[in-house]
């Protein structure tokens, strides 16, 4: 075949590629964030199919909502680092607004107020887990790194409002991973050792004026950590049937479907905070590493995203967001294997839910947008 023929052939296999490549670019897509985030929601509706007893319209509902999930992460990716750095400090403050509404008109459900319905019922809370991290990437953007004393009171205060207002509606699990995001940014903007040393003294004294504020059933929750075998019918009983599940999975699981635990209900909550003892139980220890590889793989592909990008602001809210992601999977997967006390974090991407996916694909949204836009800055 002549080279010139040969060389048009190449060329008209490879122009699809060519030509998908330009689409992702021009949409300000990720490939590889993408990819994973796609098979995670999958490997999670597989295993949400069993944990809601192989219901065909809990799980088309499901799907529906990653989907919507998924049309916001695109409809974020499209705006550009700058405009949400200028559009950070109002964002702020509207969330502010929103969870004072919310202890004032917020609606009851499950002895908690979090819920607000302005002709669509939502949590405000769910929107300061990107709302905090953005406010402090925003202050320190244009300021010296590592930050001071001063400048980091200031963060301490944009961190403290918000988690006291979730913390009282009560919502102690969500408070804490908003803190978590905030606190992040702070140690990634290079915070010294000795005042990272210095705060975890004292969260121990911390702790101690925290437990005078907490609820009987928060108290409960975390005495029940420490001997869930005192209470193994009530307050352990959760506890108790995640760990039977997970460890009667052995290597490769009971097989799809065929979790006993979960199917004869003696699993609690199983398709929310403890679908992870579902997944232990049917797919066993090599179902659970796949799942823990792929949440590592996004993991490190934001972190690379966060090493490339350009500017203080992008840098450290990519690494929060990154980050936070991980303080979801640990807290959930701890919760649920009894090495920290339940506080109601779902597994991300994995458990029946709605609020909470939208805003974490809207937080890989950022990322996109972050990645996407480096090259159009300067060097």
């Amino acid at each position: 075949m002549p080279y010139a023929d040969s060389k048009r052939l190449l060329t008209a296999k490879t122009a699809p590629l060519s030509n998908f490549a330009g689409l992702m670019r021009r949409m300000h897509i990720d490939g590889p964030l993408l990819g994973g985030l796609i098979l995670i929601s999958g490997f999670g509706l597989f295993i949400l199919y069993s944990a809601v007893g192989e219901s065909n319209r809990l799980l088309l509902n499901q799907a529906v909502r990653l989907g919507v999930a998924f049309v916001t992460m695109l409809a974020v990716a499209q705006l550009s680092p700058d405009f949400l750095r200028r559009w950070t400090p109002w964002g702020y403050l509207a969330g502010l607004v929103l969870l004072v509404l919310v202890l004032l008109v917020g609606e009851v459900g499950q002895g908690a107020r979090r819920w607000l319905n302005l002709g669509i019922r939502f949590q405000p809370s769910e929107a300061m887990k990107l709302g905090v991290p953005m406010m402090a990437a925003w202050y320190l953007h244009h300021r010296q790194m590592p930050p001071r004393l001063g400048q980091l009171l200031i963060i301490a205060l944009m961190i403290a409002i918000p988690t006291i207002l979730i913390a009282g509606q009560p919502d102690l699990g969500t408070s804490l991973l908003i803190a978590a995001s905030g606190v992040i940014v702070v140690i990634l903007a290079g915070m010294s050792f000795r005042l990272i040393i210095g705060m975890g003294l004292l969260a121990v004294p911390g702790a101690l004026v925290l437990w005078n504020f907490m609820k009987d059933y928060q108290k409960q929750r975390v005495l029940t950590l420490l001997d869930p075998d005192s209470d193994p019918l009530g307050a352990g009983y959760n506890i108790i049937q995640s760990k039977i599940a997970i460890g009667s999975g052995g290597l490769f699981g009971k097989g799809w479907t065929n979790g006993s635990q979960a199917h004869l209900e003696f699993l609690p909550e199983r398709d929310t905070d403890f679908i992870f003892a579902v997944l232990g139980e049917e797919f066993g220890l090599l179902g659970v590493l796949t799942l823990l590889v792929l949440y590592m793989f996004v993991i490190g592909r934001g972190l690379y995203i966060a090493v490339q990008a350009h500017d203080t602001y992008s840098r450290l809210l990519a690494g929060s967001i990154s980050l936070t992601f991980l303080v979801y999977v640990f807290v959930n997967t701890a919760m649920v294997t009894g090495l920290v006390p339940v506080v109601g974090v779902p597994l991300p991407l994995v458990s029946f839910g709605g609020t909470s996916m939208v805003t974490l694909m809207a937080g890989f949204g950022i990322l996109m947008s972050i990645h996407s836009h480096r090259k159009l800055l300067p060097h």
